[in-house]
C-alpha cells in the first residue's frame, strides 16, 4: 500500500510552509491612513491661520485644488513627460472642469523671501555688525572707498540691481533702521518684518514650505538625508519652556552669524547660472498641551441645535 504524504508541497522540497501576506490593497490602504494622518497634523496650524483671518472651506479648497495640479505637473515632469489634461485629472482626481480651469488661470502668490533685496542688505548690515559692533552706523553714501556705507553695503547685497534709496526706505518703512542727518542705524536684530503682514506671510510659507520639504524628502527617500531634527518633551512646567526657549535663541544667534557668513561667500562666488538655493533654519514651540487636547474632542451639538 502507498505511504500517505502529509503537509505542503514547500515542506517536502524542504522550504518553509508560506506565510499568507496581507493583500497589497489593504497594506496600500494602511499606508494611505499614515499619510492622511500626517497631513493633518501638517495642516492643523495651517487652517488655525486660516481661521484668524476669516477664511472659509471654499478658498481653502481652491487652494488645495491648485496646489495639487501644481505639484501632479511636476511630478510628470520629472519623469520627462509634460501632462495633458487626462493625465493631470487622473493623477489628482479632480474632473476635466476643474483641470482645464485652473490651467487658464494664473494665481498671483505671495513673494519669495529669497528674492528679497532688503532681507539680503539687512543680512550682509547684521553680518558687519557682528563682526564690528561700530558697522551699527554707517553713512548712507560716502566718497571714500575704504568707509563703509549704506549705499555699499546695498549694491554689494542686490548685485547693484536695486537702488539703495529704496532698500532704504522700505527698511525704515518697516522699522528696522533708522534714518537721520545723513546716516542710518540698524535697528533690529535679524530681518523679521513684524510690521508688514505681507512679509511675514511670506517668510511663514517660505520657512514653513522648506521645513515640510525636507521632512518630506526624507520620507520620500528621494535624495539623500537632509538635517531635519529635533528635540522635545512633555509634561514639563511652561516656566521650563521658556527657560529652554531663551536657551535655544542665544545658541541658534552663534550659528546663525556662521550660516550667514558662509552663505555670503557662497552668493559671492556664484556663477551667473547657478540656481541652486538653501534654508536653514530652527524654531520652537511649547504650549499648555491641555488646549490641543480639547480642540480635538467631537464636536457635540447643544439643546438648541438638537431640537431643530
Amino acid at each position: 500500500m502507498a505511504t500517505k504524504h502529509t503537509g505542503s508541497k514547500s515542506a517536502r522540497h524542504g522550504r518553509e510552509p508560506r506565510v499568507p501576506r496581507l493583500p497589497i490593497a489593504q497594506a496600500r490602504e494602511g499606508q494611505l491612513a499614515w499619510v492622511l494622518g500626517a497631513c493633518e497634523r501638517v495642516l492643523r496650524p495651517l487652517v488655525r491661520l486660516a481661521l484668524a483671518f476669516g477664511i472659509k472651506h471654499a478658498q481653502l479648497e481652491e487652494v488645495l485644488r491648485d496646489v495639487l495640479l501644481d505639484e501632479a505637473r511636476r511630478a510628470w515632469l520629472e519623469q520627462g513627460t509634460e501632462p495633458n489634461i487626462s493625465q493631470l485629472s487622473v493623477t489628482t482626481g479632480l474632473n476635466r472642469k476643474a483641470v482645464t480651469s485652473r490651467v487658464r488661470e494664473q494665481t498671483v502668490s505671495l513673494p519669495q523671501t529669497e528674492m528679497s533685496a532688503e532681507a539680503r542688505t539687512l543680512t550682509l548690515w547684521l553680518q558687519m555688525f557682528a563682526d564690528n559692533p561700530a558697522h551699527r552706523l554707517l553713512p548712507i553714501v560716502s566718497d571714500e572707498e575704504s568707509t563703509p556705507s549704506f549705499e555699499a553695503v546695498a549694491r554689494r547685497a542686490s548685485r547693484g540691481n536695486v537702488h539703495h534709496r529704496a532698500i532704504l526706505d522700505e527698511l525704515v518703512r518697516l522699522n528696522m533702521a533708522i534714518e537721520r542727518d545723513g546716516m542710518t542705524e540698524l535697528a533690529v536684530a535679524g530681518f523679521v518684518p513684524a510690521s508688514d503682514l505681507k512679509g511675514m506671510l511670506s517668510f511663514l510659507g517660505d520657512n514653513a514650505r522648506d521645513h515640510l520639504l525636507a521632512g518630506v524628502s526624507n520620507t520620500v527617500g528621494a535624495k539623500p538625508p537632509l538635517l531635519e531634527r529635533s528635540v522635545f518633551a512633555a509634561g514639563i512646567s511652561l516656566e521650563e519652556c521658556e527657560r529652554i526657549h531663551r536657551l535655544a535663541r542665544e545658541r541658534w544667534g552663534e550659528l546663525h552669524h556662521e550660516m550667514t557668513r558662509e552663505m555670503r561667500r557662497a552668493y559671492e562666488a556664484a556663477d551667473k547660472g547657478d540656481s541652486g538655493r538653501i534654508r536653514v533654519g530652527i524654531y520652537t514651540y511649547y504650549e499648555d498641551a491641555k488646549a490641543e487636547v480639547n480642540a480635538a474632542q467631537p464636536v457635540t451639538r447643544n439643546s438648541s441645535e438638537s431640537k431643530k
